[in-house]
């Protein structure tokens, strides 16, 4: 069963690992998703034009996720978590994600409210912070992402490159990669949901 989450304040992001499991599941995600400084300005960043919040719904996968801290989380760490599908509910998008760790799969949703501008959103930090989307690039089964968190004076940033299915497409990854290369960043470790995970109620 899925839960609504706040998201942590940004000075928490430090902790170590283990305690990550009693901070909740949005502190694990944003050290699971390596998140970088930011290295380009929120305006910089491309939106798709004529962007469909409604064509995005569905199962996603994640292909490749960059950052510019990718050693903050070992790919062997037990605790992940990973996309498993977006929503769109009365104009919100929601982020279904599944955290797990040893013998432990639970559900987090984190909605994301639009700005106005075509293909961006925000949410709120608990404490103040704020969370930025912009859904760069897609056709509907691709689809890259730029994340960005704002925390008083931090800043953090991630680009990700999902797909409806495993078999990336080489084309798509080829436009991710040239985002990334311009940001200076690093790939960081990719976590996807296992068979074994129950999916989010209906």
């Amino acid at each position: 069963m899925t839960k609504g989450h706040q998201l942590p304040r940004l000075s928490s992001l430090w902790a170590p690992a283990v305690t990550a499991l009693e901070k909740r599941p949005l502190l694990l995600l944003t050290l699971v998703l390596g998140l970088a400084s930011a290295q380009e300005t929120l305006e910089e960043v491309p939106v798709q034009p004529a962007f469909d919040a409604q064509k995005v719904e569905g199962r996603w996968l994640t292909v490749q996720l960059a950052s510019s801290h990718a050693h903050l989380v070992s790919p062997d760490d037990p605790l992940r978590l990973a996309l498993h599908s977006i929503r769109s509910r009365d104009g919100d998008l929601e982020l279904i994600l599944f955290w797990t760790g040893e013998g432990v799969c639970e559900g987090v949703n984190v909605t994301i409210h639009p700005t106005g501008l075509q293909g961006q959103y925000q949410g709120s930090f608990e404490g103040g912070g704020s969370m930025h989307v912009r859904f760069v690039s897609t056709d509907y089964s691709n689809l890259i992402l730029y994340v960005r968190f704002e925390n008083d004076d931090e800043t953090t940033s991630l680009w990700a490159l999902l797909a409806r299915r495993t078999v990336g497409d080489p084309a798509w990854l080829g436009k991710y990669l040239k985002y990334v290369a311009e940001c200076q960043l690093q790939k960081a470790p990719v976590f996807n949901l296992d068979a074994q995970c129950p999916p989010p109620e209906a």
